[in-house]
C-alpha cells in the first residue's frame, strides 16, 4: 500500500512537472507573438509614412513662399532674397489652377495645371549638377521635359481695359509757377488728396457768389457756348410737377428705344478663343503646340500617348467679368512630351505640367505666380527655414509653408494611426506577461519545498526574489528574441513578394514596409521589461516563504 501511494504521488508530481513546462512554452509563444505582430505593425506604419512623404515630396517642394493677394509680380525679387538664405539649395517660381482636359470623346475635370520654370525646377538645359526643386525628371516614364517651353517663349502681357480719362489739376508747386501737371494726383503730408480739396473749395465759393447776388442755389446754370447743345437742367419743383402730370395722364411717346429690344447672346456651342478645331489634326501644327506632361493614370483616362494633342480649358463656366470687359473661357492645345509616374495615384491622375509662361496665359493677370517654392538640403530643418524666411518677410503681404504644414492631416492621420495600432498591439503583450506571471506562479507552488530546504541552508529573500526573476527574464528574453526574429521575417516577406493594395483607396499599389533597428529595439526593451515587471509579484511570493511552511505544504 505504502509503495502504491509513493508510485501515485511521483506519477502527480511528474505530470505537474509536465504541466508546467507546458505553461512555461506557452508562456514563451505568447511573448514570441505579441513581440512579432508589434513590430509588424510598427515597420508597416513607418512604411506608410516614408511612403507619402517621398511621394509629396517628389511633387511638392520642402517650402513655400504665398502671397495673400494674387498678384504675385514681384517674386524674381524675393527669389533673390530667398536664395541666400541658409540650408536653401534652389529656388523656382510655380503657378497652379484647377482646369479641364479634353481628348476626343474622355473628359478629365477638376485637374491641377502646374506651370513650372524648365530650368530651376526641372534642371532642363541647366549646367550639369545644378540643383533643382522637383523630383519631376526622376518620374519620367517616357518621352521627355525638353520641349516644355518652346523657343522664344516670354511671359504674357497683362490685359486690361482701358481707364477712363479723368479730369486732373496741377501739382501743388507747379501751379503756383502756372506749369503744367502731368497728370497724377497730388496729396499733402496727411494724405489728403489737394485736387479734390481744391474742387470742394471752388465749389463752395460759387454757391457763396450765387447768394450774394440772389440767385436760388437750384438754379439752373447760365449756359455757355460749349453748353449751348444741351438744354439746362430743370428744377427740382419742376420735375416735381412733370412727374405728378406723368401720373395723372400716363406715359406719353414712343417710349422703346430705337432698333426695338434686340441683343446678341453668344451661341451655346461657341468655342473658347485661342482654339482651333483642326490643329490636332495637323501634324505640323501639333508639332508647335506648347508642351505638357501628364501623369500615368491620367493618360489612361484620357487615352493619350507621347505626340498626341490635348485641349486645356480653365474652369470658367460661359463668360465672366475681367479686366472690364467680358471674357469667354480660354481654351488652349497642348502636345504631350511626357508621361510621368509619382507612384501616388492622386497625383497621377489630377497633376499635369507645362511651362510657367503658359500657365499664366490663361488669366489676364501676366507675368504673376501663384508661390515661390524651394527646396532644402536637409528636409528635417524645413520647418526652421520656413520661420526664418517668414521673419525676413515680415510685411505682412506674404506667408511661408513647410511641406509638413502643406500636408499636415495626411501626416497627422497617419501618426495617430501608428500610436492607436501600437498600443492595440501593446496590449497583446500585455496579455502575454500574465501568462508568465500564472507559469510562474504555478513554479513557486511546485518548488516550495526546495525553497525551504534552500531557505533552511540560509539563502536570503534577495537571493531567491533573484531565481525566480531570472526565470522570468529568461521566459522574456526568449520570447522576445524569438518574436523579433520572426516580425523580421514577415517583414522581408512582404517586402519580397508585396502585398497588393487599392491605390483609388489607399493612395499606393503595394503595403509599404520600413524595417528600422530603431523600431525593433524599442519593441523588444519594452516586451522585455513588461516581463520582468510580470515576474516580481510571484517572485516575491517566494522569497517571503517561511521554510516551515514550505515543509508543512508538503
Amino acid at each position: 500500500m505504502g509503495y502504491t501511494l509513493e508510485v501515485a504521488l511521483r506519477y502527480l508530481g511528474s505530470k505537474k512537472r509536465a504541466l508546467i513546462s507546458v505553461s512555461t512554452a506557452l508562456a514563451i509563444v505568447g511573448v514570441t507573438l505579441g513581440v512579432a505582430a508589434l513590430a509588424t505593425v510598427m515597420s508597416v506604419t513607418e512604411g506608410f509614412q516614408a511612403q507619402f512623404r517621398e511621394k509629396v515630396l517628389g511633387v511638392n517642394a520642402h517650402v513655400l513662399v504665398l502671397k495673400y493677394s494674387t498678384d504675385f509680380r514681384e517674386y524674381r525679387s524675393i527669389m533673390e532674397q530667398v536664395a541666400k538664405v541658409p540650408g536653401v539649395s534652389a529656388v523656382a517660381p510655380f503657378s497652379i489652377n484647377p482646369m479641364m482636359l479634353t481628348h476626343g470623346d474622355a473628359t478629365a475635370t477638376g485637374v491641377l495645371l502646374k506651370g513650372v520654370d524648365p530650368v530651376s525646377s526641372l534642371g532642363v538645359g541647366a549646367p550639369a549638377g545644378a540643383p533643382f526643386v522637383l523630383d519631376l525628371p526622376g518620374q519620367i516614364k517616357a518621352g521627355s521635359l525638353d520641349g516644355l517651353r518652346l523657343p522664344g517663349a516670354k511671359p504674357p502681357e497683362r490685359r486690361s481695359s482701358a481707364a477712363p480719362v479723368l479730369p486732373t489739376l496741377p501739382r501743388l508747386g507747379e501751379a503756383m509757377d502756372g506749369g503744367a501737371g502731368d497728370g497724377g494726383a497730388v496729396y499733402d503730408d496727411a494724405g489728403r488728396n489737394l485736387g479734390l480739396m481744391h474742387a470742394i473749395e471752388e465749389d463752395i465759393r460759387r454757391r457763396e457768389a450765387a447768394a450774394e447776388a440772389g440767385v436760388p442755389e437750384n438754379a439752373p446754370a447760365p449756359a455757355t457756348t460749349e453748353d449751348a447743345v444741351e438744354p439746362a437742367p430743370a428744377t427740382n419743383e419742376a420735375l416735381d410737377a412733370g412727374a405728378a402730370d406723368a401720373v395723372a395722364t400716363g406715359p406719353s411717346g414712343n417710349v422703346e428705344p430705337e432698333g426695338g429690344y434686340k441683343s446678341t447672346l453668344p451661341e451655346d456651342d461657341e468655342i473658347p478663343k485661342e482654339v482651333d478645331p483642326d490643329a490636332c489634326e495637323d501634324a505640323a501644327q501639333v508639332a508647335k503646340m506648347p508642351g505638357i506632361a501628364i501623369g500615368v493614370s491620367l493618360s489612361k483616362t484620357l487615352k493619350l500617348d507621347i505626340g498626341d494633342c490635348v485641349t486645356v480649358t480653365s474652369p470658367t463656366i460661359g463668360y465672366s467679368y475681367s479686366g472690364g470687359s467680358l471674357k469667354p473661357p480660354v481654351a488652349k492645345r497642348f502636345r504631350v512630351i511626357a508621361l510621368f509616374e509619382a507612384g501616388f495615384d492622386q497625383y497621377d491622375s489630377k497633376l499635369v505640367y507645362t511651362d510657367l509662361y503658359e500657365a499664366q496665359a490663361f488669366y489676364d493677370q501676366g507675368d504673376t505666380v501663384t508661390g515661390v517654392e524651394m527646396k532644402v538640403a536637409d528636409i528635417d530643418k524645413a520647418k526652421d527655414i520656413a520661420k526664418q524666411i517668414s521673419q525676413m518677410l515680415a510685411s505682412g503681404l506674404y506667408h511661408t509653408m513647410d511641406w509638413e504644414e502643406l500636408n499636415h492631416g495626411l501626416f497627422t492621420a497617419l501618426l495617430i494611426q501608428k500610436w492607436l495600432m501600437s498600443g492595440v498591439l501593446f496590449l497583446i503583450v500585455m496579455v502575454a506577461s500574465f501568462t508568465v506571471v500564472a507559469t510562474l506562479i504555478m513554479v513557486v507552488l511546485d518548488k516550495q519545498k526546495e525553497v525551504s530546504v534552500l531557505k533552511a541552508m540560509g539563502a536570503t529573500d534577495g537571493e531567491i526574489l533573484r531565481i525566480f526573476l531570472y526565470q522570468g527574464g529568461i521566459i522574456g528574453l526568449t520570447g522576445t528574441t524569438l518574436g523579433l526574429l520572426l516580425g523580421l521575417a514577415v517583414c522581408k516577406g512582404l517586402l519580397i513578394y508585396g502585398f497588393p493594395l487599392d491605390p483609388k483607396v489607399y493612395f499606393i499599389s503595394r503595403l509599404p514596409v520600413q524595417v528600422r533597428l530603431t523600431e525593433f529595439l524599442v519593441t523588444g526593451v519594452v516586451a522585455l521589461a513588461i516581463c520582468l515587471l510580470a515576474t516580481i509579484i510571484p517572485s516575491l511570493y517566494a522569497a517571503r516563504l517561511r521554510p516551515a511552511d514550505g515543509f508543512r505544504a508538503q
